[in-house]
């Protein structure tokens, strides 16, 4: 009796074990993590045929774009100030409209 409570109180006992059911278990839960994420994986690249077929449909190439940028005037532009985080929108909005209608009377 003496010996297992010697053996029990040790530090084989109170680090070595726990270490050892610790990283047991973590590789366990790992694992079933990892699959989960496999699966969620797997679910997500399967399309409903509805939407392959609409994204088929909807062919928006490269040269497309560029040429709507070709036919858009990039040289004669003006910045426009966004409101601050502490500004109402819709006054910033109408101060700007107002300067603008200003600048073209």
């Amino acid at each position: 009796m003496e010996r297992l409570r010697k053996l029990w109180r040790g530090r084989t006992m109170t680090f070595g074990v726990p270490l050892l059911l610790y990283l047991v278990g973590g590789s366990f839960g790992l694992r079933e993590f990892a699959q989960i994420r496999y699966d969620v994986h797997k679910l997500h690249g399967k399309i409903d045929p509805a939407l392959k077929e609409k994204i088929k449909q909807n062919t928006v190439t490269l040269e497309s774009e560029y040429e709507k940028l070709e036919k858009s005037d990039l040289d004669n532009w003006e910045n426009i100030r966004g409101p601050r985080l502490w500004e109402d929108s819709r006054t910033v909005q109408k101060q700007q409209r107002e300067a603008l209608r200003l600048k073209t009377e």
